[in-house]
């Protein structure tokens, strides 16, 4: 059982939704995880989806970062229904010119 303390900082630990794309910005894919490094270190190695090692998408554009992995999940979700030209524009609204970021 969590003590209060315990609940909280599990709580606050900090969750991700990220959008990759290959290297003509053709194709997207959006996941969600918990520790963001250790998941695009997989796509890049190709060890972490069949889709994204197809359409060889390696190339982080675009990420969100949640306290909750509930919201995060959610969030996912949501922009997994959304058509391509929202996705562009929601990635263009912080990273016009869809420039692979570090992270």
């Amino acid at each position: 059982m969590l003590n209060l303390f315990q609940y909280h900082i599990k709580q606050m630990k900090s969750s991700y939704i990220y959008i990759l794309t290959n290297q003509y910005r053709t194709t997207f894919y959006i996941g969600v995880t918990a520790d963001l490094s250790k998941r695009l270190k997989e796509h890049y190695n190709e060890t972490a989806s069949a889709f994204t090692k197809k359409y060889n998408l390696k190339d982080l554009v675009y990420y969100e970062v949640f306290t909750n992995i509930n919201q995060a999940i959610a969030r996912e979700k949501q922009l997994k229904n959304w058509k391509r030209d929202w996705k562009l524009n929601l990635i263009k609204k912080t990273n016009p010119t869809l420039k692979t970021l570090d992270y």
